[in-house]
C-alpha cells in the first residue's frame, strides 16, 4: 500500500493522527522543515508549504496525504495559507495523488464569517484547484491538551476567580473531543464516500462559550462566575486574553475574531461514513486535563 504524507503532522492534531495511521499499519510520512529533529512515528521528510520546490520529493509515491497546516500567529495568516494551500494543491497533483483530505473549520456560509473562517474556506477551494480531490472535515473547537483554543479555555477558568467578559460568550458551539477528530480523518481515509465531499463534525453537545468554561471550572471544582459586557470589543478582548493566558497574541486575537460565529453542525452526513459515537463534551475535558497531568 503505498504512503500517505501528512503535512502539519508534528502539531496538535497532526502528531496524534501519525500515531493513529501508523498503528493501523499504514506507512506514513510525516512532513517537516527539520526531519532530524522527528523522533515520533512515521517516516520524517523534508517539505515546507512556503517552499514549493520542496514538495515534490515529499509527496512522490503517496496515495494521499492530509492538510493540517495554518498559520494563525502571523499576521498575513491568510494570504501565507492561500500560497501555502494552493502550491500543495498544485504538488498533489503532479505526484498523482487519489485524495487530500483537509481540517477546515465550521460555519454558515450565508454568515459574515470571521477572517479565520473565511480563510479556511479558501483554503478548501484552493487545496482542490489542482484537480485532486478534497475531503473536508469542518469542524468546531477540539478539546485536547495543547489545542489552542482548549488551552485558552482552560487558562482562563485556571487564572481567574470571576470572568468579565465579551458578548461573544453567548455564541454556541459544538466542541469535539481530539480523538475523535483523528478517528474521523482516518475513517474518510480512502473511503469511496468521503472523497470529494464536505463533512461538519461535532460532539453530542451544543454548548454556549459560556457554558463550556463553568463545566470545566465545575470538573475542577471551582467557581466562575461569568459577568458578559456588552462593550468589551474583539481587539480588547484579545489584549484581555494576553493578561490572562499565554496564548500567542495574533493567534488569540484571530480566534476570537470567530467567536462571534456559530459553529454547530448542521449535516450529519459523516456518520454515514464514519458511523461512532463521539464523547461528551465532559469526558473530553476529562481526558484533556489528565493528558496535560500525565505530561508534566
Amino acid at each position: 500500500m503505498p504512503p500517505v504524507l501528512v503535512a502539519g503532522g508534528t502539531g496538535f492534531v497532526g502528531r496524534r493522527l501519525v500515531a493513529a495511521l501508523a498503528e493501523e499499519g499504514r506507512e506514513v510520512r510525516v512532513m517537516t522543515r527539520r526531519p532530524e529533529r522527528y523522533d515520533g512515528p512515521g517516516t520524517p521528510v523534508h517539505g515546507d508549504v512556503d517552499d514549493p520546490g520542496s514538495l515534490a520529493d515529499a509527496l512522490d509515491g503517496c496515495a494521499a496525504a492530509y492538510y493540517l497546516v495554518h498559520s494563525l500567529g502571523h499576521q498575513d495568516f491568510a494570504e501565507r495559507d492561500a500560497r501555502a494551500a494552493e502550491a500543495f494543491g498544485a504538488g498533489a497533483a503532479r505526484a498523482g495523488l487519489a485524495q487530500l483530505v483537509y481540517l477546515g473549520g465550521l460555519g454558515k456560509d450565508g454568515d459574515d464569517l470571521s477572517a479565520h473562517l473565511r480563510s479556511r474556506r479558501d483554503v478548501e477551494s484552493l487545496l482542490a484547484r489542482g484537480g485532486v480531490p478534497v475531503t473536508v472535515l469542518r469542524a468546531g473547537i477540539v478539546v485536547g491538551n495543547g489545542g489552542i483554543s482548549w488551552e485558552i479555555t482552560r487558562q482562563l477558568v485556571e487564572h481567574l476567580p470571576a470572568m468579565v467578559t465579551p458578548r461573544w460568550v453567548r455564541t454556541r458551539t459544538q466542541p469535539i473531543a481530539v480523538a475523535d477528530v483523528v478517528r474521523y480523518l482516518v475513517g474518510v481515509l480512502g473511503h469511496p464516500d468521503a472523497v470529494g465531499r464536505v463533512f461538519e463534525i461535532g460532539g453530542p453537545d451544543v454548548l454556549e462559550y459560556a457554558e463550556m468554561l463553568q463545566r470545566v471550572a465545575a470538573l475542577e471544582g471551582r467557581s466562575l462566575p461569568i459577568v458578559p459586557v456588552p462593550l468589551l470589543t474583539p481587539g480588547l478582548s484579545s489584549r484581555w486574553l494576553a493578561l490572562v493566558t499565554d496564548v500567542d497574541v495574533r493567534a488569540g486575537r484571530n480566534l476570537v475574531d470567530s467567536m462571534v460565529n456559530e459553529v454547530v453542525v448542521s449535516d450529519t452526513s459523516v456518520r454515514d461514513v464514519v458511523p461512532f459515537r463521539p464523547m461528551g463534551y465532559d469526558d473530553a475535558v476529562r481526558v484533556a486535563l489528565r493528558e496535560r497531568a500525565a505530561a508534566r
